[in-house]
């Protein structure tokens, strides 16, 4: 909550390394954002919300809360199974199974279970950023 891309990761690592920040903002924002507004078999679905609770979720998983974010929509969307095979993708990917993946959604297209790796992987990446470059702000001052 005291330290987040938007409000200090972005503007340090474009100090240090100018361009950069934005390059990897886009991409972080291009995956957010991704979606054909679909959910199974669903169409014209709004699934920002969901995206939302698996982007929170996997920063929850590192320690980082947003004090504005409603953590009950990560229980009230994401079901346990596809918690614990973010969890394992974030935390341990070398214990990431087959079975663990067709576990989850098992009603899904296999497009909509790789954008899930997609979001959770950016989402770890941008959670790894956020610690490294806090630790270099505190290093600076």
């Amino acid at each position: 909550q005291d330290y987040s891309w938007e409000d200090h990761g972005f503007s340090l690592i474009n100090r240090l390394y100018p361009d950069v920040g934005q390059l990897l903002d886009e991409k972080f924002q291009i995956v957010y954002n991704l979606t054909y507004n679909t959910i199974a078999m669903h169409c014209g679905v709004d699934t920002s919300m969901l995206r939302r609770a698996i982007w929170n979720y996997v920063h929850c998983v590192f320690g980082i809360r947003y004090d504005d974010y409603d953590y009950g929509e990560v229980n009230q969307l994401l079901e346990r199974s596809l918690k614990v095979y973010i969890k394992t993708v974030a935390c341990y990917p070398e214990k990431t199974t087959k079975r663990m993946y067709t576990q989850f959604w098992r009603h899904f297209k296999h497009s909509e279970k790789v954008h899930i790796n997609l979001l959770l992987l950016e989402a770890r990446m941008q959670a790894a950023l956020l610690y490294a470059l806090r630790a270099v702000t505190r290093y600076m001052t």
